[in-house]
């Protein structure tokens, strides 16, 4: 039974992410249940409503990124600094390859039930941030004057907007360029003491 539970939840979660893309940030329940060719009571069920469909969608597109850039990613590289570029080009990449990617930073984003989940994922990647600072600090690898909780705020918000930017205009920069274009400022602003 928990399994069919969660196959279940799974398709109307598939079934509403290709809504909300194919209307443009619009979900109807009656169309994800049709096109998860399930009843819209299953829906209901286990969403409660609408948007507790829609930031259950938005919950998973964050656990992908997660995966893909921070706490499950495989970054490797011989310094802080190439291994911090790579989570960069990562956040980028996933971004521009994920098709629900303009929604959640754009239409969506300002939905109650959105700024619920980006803020909960964007506290843990504030306080990971942050401890990640600090120990380049403790390594000296970057500058210690610099306060890590304002630092990755600045950071955070800055690629975002940047991502943001990149996303809803209309030609894409190409994505090395903008990692290495984010990663110039980002190491300026750090004040990398060594490579």
């Amino acid at each position: 039974m928990a399994a069919t539970n969660t196959r279940t939840r799974e398709r109307l979660i598939q079934a509403a992410e290709e809504e909300l893309i194919l209307g443009h940030g619009h979900l109807e329940m009656k169309a994800v249940a049709k096109r998860a060719q399930l009843s819209v009571g299953l829906a209901y069920h286990h969403f409660g409503s609408k948007a507790g469909l829609i930031a259950a969608v938005v919950e998973g597109f964050y656990s992908l990124l997660d995966d893909a850039a921070f706490a499950g990613a495989n970054l490797t590289s011989k310094c802080w600094a190439g291994r911090e570029k790579k989570r960069i080009s990562a956040y980028i990449v996933f971004h521009y390859a994920h098709p629900f990617a303009p929604l959640v930073i754009g239409a969506l984003s300002r939905a109650p039930e959105v700024l619920d989940v980006e803020m909960a994922f964007t506290n843990r990647q504030l306080a990971g941030g942050a401890r990640m600072l600090q120990a380049a600090q403790r390594d000296g690898v970057i500058a210690g004057d610099i306060d890590p909780h304002l630092t990755i705020s600045l950071m955070i918000g800055g690629i975002r907007q940047a991502l943001i930017g990149a996303l809803t205009g209309e030609q894409r920069p190409d994505p090395e360029k903008l990692t290495d274009a984010i990663w110039t400022f980002m190491a300026g602003a750090l004040r990398l003491t060594r490579p």
